[in-house]
């Protein structure tokens, strides 16, 4: 990442496509936009045809125009390169272009995202086309940034073509060198599946079952990541030629993409797209569910991403495609409580998604800020208030998120956990338990990759980490945690941690393999608890029994290692009663945990109170369940900004035990004070 100057301001703006409309309406467009407080807009990234109607015959006359009439108004301009829908002259001529199915089925053209990544002609194609508009758009006044493509491995995020298995087979002889170390890495041995000619080596295909081999697998995933991350890579080196004073970036949080290298490697920074109300679709499962505030935990990866993002499209209505993802319109003042969702999250501008719904295509009901009559409307007013109390909040740019305690992550994990049932369902279990766990303490919470780049001081500044279910987990890793607890932290473990190495076998050696000295146990027997089981309950040191704490979905059954590990809580119930549950070892002045089963929400609370994790306002204000606390930092002053968010469609009564300005009214607040529905506050500490 190339560093840029910070933001001196908060900027609000709306994605806007001025193909769609009468060249009659933007003007006006545009001058209400400026009326309601946006400030930049974000064009292009479907517009491939209209800078290339036929094959090597370029126009660039209708953005233009809308270009030069933006600058009129002073808005500035995101450029999207339209490499994510190809024309149909080309998929046509091309068809070699199309992505695949693993049953050897090709995507046609009619929708997005249809392409490969691996095609020698497309990606010819796509460098000539976003090299012509990096130099007609260089110096244009107007355009500040420029997004790659739109939300890669959005859509679909595997990828059989035959030029992917074929520069898959190259990737490999990369990585590995010879036949011989390949199929050690993905224990062909078993099944007899060792390869003998490179021909005979392809991407994953249907087998029976369709279980396919996990260490193929596995490196699968890492090769589809690694081939969008070289074409997002060539298009910026080709903006960075031309435009070395715009900003890149690109969109999106999506599956089988190392997000964290692809930013360090071709970007200035990242951008998320936000639609919390996917929540009424996708609700989180258990009591109390956070629902739109769950998006909170997205925003955290795409703040350890780069901490200084941009959110390139906001939810700003009812969303949904004709055939499908079909959510309710937000409740009156949703909408800009997500924009201060994404704000209090770190990021410093926030674009709405869009600026007018499409009267067309498959996402006409996918609204924007303005309905299809474009006449004024609620969401309209709701934004022009938001883009009002932007003007108020300069001093909030540039300030970044604050937490003691974060909850560990990497891409190995994930991806192997896609495929591992013994693994990926105890993940996501485990990581809404303890994100719910701290939400409604009041706790935030920061996310961090430890797949690479990672060093101690970065980890340093936390109090406690939680790392659920590092199931692949290196020795590299293991001695960085080892020394964050050395020098006075606090990590936490669950099961199923160290028993893969990094090309997902299980070595021959005691568990949790790398971390079993650093936690002072070892795992001498294991268990799933079977779908006609009732899991164990969690027996405190004290002797009490917790009933509300179960030991879930998965159990470790430990033996003690080391004279200085206590034993806080063991098993009450199946044939390992009486065996420890949760094990603390002391090192340096710190201390490790190892909790022997997946994370609920009651055993994420009772690692917080061991922890003693608290709130930073506790003393300094009250805060109920329902409102959220995010604080911002400004690093060089160490002004503090503590947002309020409030998540209930009823009031919500706080206490302020001291004086606190209130950014956005400017009122003095103290004592007893009521946050609206949906409502957000801005105190200054």
């Amino acid at each position: 990442m190339r560093d840029f100057e910070p933001q001196d301001q908060l900027y609000l703006g709306a994605c806007y496509y001025p193909e769609h409309w009468p060249e009659k309406l933007w003007e006006d467009d545009y001058r209400r936009m400026t009326d309601l407080g946006l400030s930049v807009i974000r064009v292009a990234e479907f517009a491939w045809t209209i800078f290339e109607p036929q094959e090597g015959i370029f126009s660039f006359d209708l953005f233009d125009r809308a270009i030069d009439l933006a600058h009129r108004y002073g808005l500035k301009v995101v450029f999207g390169t339209p490499t994510a829908t190809p024309p149909a002259w080309l998929t046509h001529k091309y068809p070699e272009v199309l992505n695949v199915t693993r049953d050897g089925v090709a995507y046609q053209h009619g929708q997005r995202r249809h392409y490969n990544y691996n095609a020698p002609i497309y990606r010819e194609l796509s460098a000539r086309i976003v090299r012509k508009l990096a130099e007609h758009y260089s110096d244009h006044p107007a355009v500040v940034g420029w997004q790659i493509d739109n939300e890669i491995n959005c859509e679909v995020n595997v990828f059989y073509s035959q030029a992917d298995h074929a520069a898959f087979r190259e990737w490999l002889k990369s990585r590995y060198g010879n036949l011989e170390q390949l199929n050690a890495a993905w224990g062909a041995v078993f099944w007899n599946q060792t390869y003998t000619d490179w021909e005979q080596v392809y991407l994953t295909r249907p087998t029976p079952s369709q279980s396919p081999n996990p260490h193929q697998a596995l490196d699968e995933k890492r090769f589809i990541s690694d081939s969008a991350i070289s074409y997002v890579k060539m298009q910026s080196d080709i903006i960075r030629s031309f435009a070395p004073h715009q900003f890149v970036t690109t969109n999106g949080l999506f599956g089988h993409l190392d997000s964290h290298r692809m930013a360090k490697e071709a970007l200035d920074f990242f951008s998320y797209d936000s639609y919390p109300n996917f929540a009424a679709i996708y609700p989180d499962e258990g009591p109390d569910p956070l629902l739109d505030r769950r998006w909170g935990f997205y925003l955290s990866l795409a703040r350890d991403v780069s901490r200084r993002f941009w959110v390139m499209e906001q939810q700003s209505g009812p969303g949904g495609w004709v055939n499908r993802m079909a959510s309710p319109s937000p409740k009156p003042g949703q909408m800009r409580l997500w924009t201060y969702q994404s704000i209090a999250h770190g990021a410093d501008a926030v674009l709405y998604f869009r600026w007018r719904t499409a009267p067309m295509g498959t996402e006409i009901y996918w609204h924007g800020i303005n309905d299809y009559h474009n006449q004024p409307n609620r969401r309209v007013d709701e934004a022009g208030r938001v883009g009002r109390e932007f003007a108020k909040l300069a001093e909030v740019a540039g300030s970044q998120f604050q937490a003691d305690v974060a909850l560990l992550r990497d891409y190995d994990n994930e991806w192997d956990g896609e495929l591992d049932k013994w693994l990926g369902p105890l993940t996501k279990q485990s990581e809404l338990s303890w994100y719910k766990a701290l939400q409604y303490r009041h706790i935030p919470l920061e996310i961090v990759n430890v797949g690479g780049g990672v060093q101690l001081d970065d980890l340093l500044r936390f109090k406690a980490l939680i790392y659920p279910h590092a199931a692949i987990l290196s020795d590299r890793t293991a001695e960085l945690l080892s020394q964050y607890v050395r020098h006075g932290g606090q990590v936490v473990f669950g099961c199923r941690s160290g028993y893969k190495d990094e090309s997902g076998h299980c070595p021959m050696r005691p568990l949790p393999g790398p971390i079993a000295d650093l936690c002072g146990v070892n795992v001498d027997d294991f268990t799933l608890i079977g779908t006609q089981e009732t899991a164990p309950t969690v027996l405190l040191g004290s002797g009490a029994v917790s009933e509300a704490i179960f030991a879930d979905r998965f159990n470790d059954v430990l033996t003690i290692t080391a004279d200085d590990a206590q034993i806080l809580a063991t098993y009450d119930g199946s044939y390992y009663a009486g065996k420890p549950a949760l094990v603390r070892r002391p090192s340096g002045s710190g201390f490790a945990y190892y909790y022997g089963a997946a994370f609920n929400r009651e055993s994420a609370e009772m690692l917080i109170e061991l922890l003693d994790l608290r709130s930073p306002v506790q003393g300094i204000l009250t805060l109920p369940p329902a409102v959220e606390l995010c604080i911002r930092r400004q690093p060089a002053t160490g002004e503090e900004y503590w947002f309020l968010l409030n998540y209930s469609a009823e009031e919500q009564k706080i206490e302020i035990v001291s004086r606190h300005t209130e950014l956005m009214t400017l009122r003095e607040l103290s004592g007893s004070v009521a946050i609206a529905p949906f409502d957000v506050l801005i105190l200054k500490a």
